[in-house]
């Protein structure tokens, strides 16, 4: 079972103007956020999104952007057992 997130927080975005299907977002991304159709990369479930940055740092065409940490859903739920604000 995969681990969603909270709903509507990731900062992923996806140009599919701009990929190739080269599939390495695909075999990057610790959490199956994307899979790919027709030869082009889609969002398959943006909430699974962890805005680690894997995909950025590895998409050579500047087609995904996130800005890591800001938003991180990870961090927001770390927050609610520590009680400190997320970092």
């Amino acid at each position: 079972m995969k681990h969603r997130y909270l709903e509507n927080v990731s900062t992923l975005e996806l140009d599919i103007n701009k990929c190739t299907g080269c599939t390495r977002c695909v075999q990057v991304c610790p959490h199956g956020v994307f899979e790919i159709e027709s030869s082009i990369a889609h969002i398959a479930d943006k909430d699974l999104c962890m805005e680690c940055g894997a995909c950025v740092k590895n998409c050579a065409f500047g087609a995904i952007e996130v800005n890591p940490g800001v938003g991180c859903a990870s961090a927001i739920i770390l927050s609610w057992f520590t009680g400190e604000e997320p970092t």
